[in-house]
This record gives structure tokens, C-alpha cells and sequence, in this order.
């Protein structure tokens, strides 16, 4: 698989890049004909932290964020986007005016919580939500539902990779998209071409890696 990567730029900055690899997929909602490794975003702190810079300058200081939710392993991305956003003029209303950055949990059921000690960080504050990537909006929806939950407030989407401009009227900002990638495609179960052809998996997928078949 590792020979068919392909690497690709941001439009926002050539220092953040990510590996596209052509194939048959399998996420958690769909199949893709693009798996999409940002390994090196999260886990090198230089390209980390460019990433989180393009991310913050899409958020207008009149946005109070108070905390950041960090899905799909985005942690190290997340600290520094609190860095980021506070250097560029975004308050946070917390009182010690300092962000939250936190990670839910996923049960058994595939539910998404907040134990109860980090409630606070989400409820009655203002949340940014901060994904690997969006692919079909279901995880974002979930997310968001599970925030709304708590008693927090969706005030903005981030995310490495979207193939959707916008989930649940809000907009969904992210370093690369479907114009960086104009060949990804995202099916139905159900209505796979790759499976209607009897093609087999490469690998299953999700925005912690791959696990090859």
C-alpha cells in the first residue's frame, strides 16, 4: 500500500502535507476509494503545530472558544490550536482565561461520553470540535449531539480532511478537501462499486490508521 502513497500540500501552507493512497477502503459508516494518512500531522510536534496555525486563522476574534474537543487521536494538535487561537485574540470566558482541551469517551455501545470530571470543561462553554477528518458528517453529528448533550455549545468545526463543506449549518474548516482530492468518493455500504465488482478490501480504516486484509 505504502508504494501507491501519494503526498499533497496544503493550499494553506507547504509545510503541512498528508499521503493519499488509491484503493478499497472500509471506515466505521461507508467505503473510499482514498485512505488518507495524517499520521505525521499528530505526532510531529513541528508540523503539528503549522497545523494548528492554518487552523486557528479561520476563527475570527469575535468567537469566544472556552474548549477544544479533540476526536480521532487530534490531542497534540489540540494544545497547540489553544495556543494558537489565544496568540491570534480569541478569549476564552473560562475564569482563569485559559482553554480547555479534552477527549471524550467511546463505550461499548459506540456512544460518545464525558465522565463526570470533565463535564465542566463542556458544559455552558463555548466548544470547538477538532476531528482527523469528516467523511460522511455521522461522527460529526454525533459529537456535536453528544456536546449539546453535556450543555455545550458548537461554535466551530476543524478538521485535517473534509469531504463536506458544512454539517448541521455549520461550517466545517478544515486543510484539505475533496478540491485537493477531486478523484475521493465515499459509498454506501450497500452501494460500493469496488464490492458490486467483487473487489476486495485493502485495508480497514480509520483516522488512527489502517489494518491490512
Amino acid at each position: 500500500m505504502e508504494s501507491r502513497a501519494i503526498k499533497i500540500h496544503s493550499r494553506y501552507s507547504g509545510k503541512v502535507a498528508i499521503k493519499i493512497i488509491p484503493g478499497h477502503f472500509a471506515t466505521t459508516h461507508s467505503h473510499i476509494n482514498y485512505y488518507i494518512d495524517i499520521t505525521s500531522l499528530k505526532i510531529r510536534q513541528t508540523e503539528a503545530l503549522e497545523a494548528a496555525r492554518c487552523l486557528a486563522a479561520h476563527f475570527s476574534v469575535s468567537t469566544p472558544v472556552d474548549t477544544i474537543v479533540c476526536m480521532d487521536g487530534m490531542e497534540v494538535i489540540g494544545a497547540f490550536l489553544a495556543q494558537c487561537l489565544t496568540e491570534n485574540g480569541i478569549h476564552s470566558l473560562n475564569t482563569h482565561k485559559s482553554m480547555y482541551v479534552v477527549t471524550p469517551e467511546t463505550d461499548v455501545n459506540r456512544q460518545i461520553i464525558f465522565r463526570d470530571n470533565v463535564q465542566n470543561a463542556i458544559f455552558n462553554k463555548n466548544v470547538l470540535l477538532l476531528l482527523a477528518s469528516a467523511t460522511t458528517g455521522k461522527t460529526v453529528k454525533q459529537c456535536m449531539d453528544c456536546i449539546n448533550y453535556y450543555g455545550g455549545r458548537v461554535v466551530g468545526v476543524s478538521a485535517v480532511f473534509s469531504a463536506l463543506p458544512e454539517i448541521e449549518g455549520q461550517k466545517v474548516h478544515s486543510l484539505f478537501s475533496t478540491k485537493d482530492i477531486p478523484q475521493y468518493q465515499a459509498y454506501d455500504v450497500g452501494a460500493c462499486p469496488y464490492c458490486q465488482k467483487h473487489q476486495k478490501l485493502d485495508a480497514i480504516v480509520n483516522s488512527y490508521g489502517y489494518s491490512r486484509l
